[in-house]
């Protein structure tokens, strides 16, 4: 019999992270495991992108889109911590 393969642990979470597959900051590995985040010490479950070194968060405005269709995103400041669920 052979050992099962051991739970792949979570890459460390990079400055700045994006939900968006056709951002440059998008990746996908790190994804495969639940991610969260704080803003000011509220968990917050609508950010589309982060960076944690200049302390800002990315959100849809409501349900206002672009011409594109996609959510028109206002940026929040704070102190920003990402971590794995």
């Amino acid at each position: 019999m052979s050992d099962p393969a051991p739970p792949s642990s979570p890459p460390a979470l990079p400055d700045r992270l994006s939900v968006d597959p056709r951002s440059p900051h998008h990746l996908a590995a790190v994804f495969e495991h639940g991610v969260g985040i704080r803003l000011n010490g509220k968990e917050r479950f609508d950010v589309e992108e982060y960076c944690l070194s200049e302390g800002w968060i990315k959100v849809p405005a409501g349900k206002t889109l672009d011409r594109k269709g996609r959510p028109l995103l206002i940026t929040l400041k704070g102190k920003v911590e990402a971590f794995y669920r």
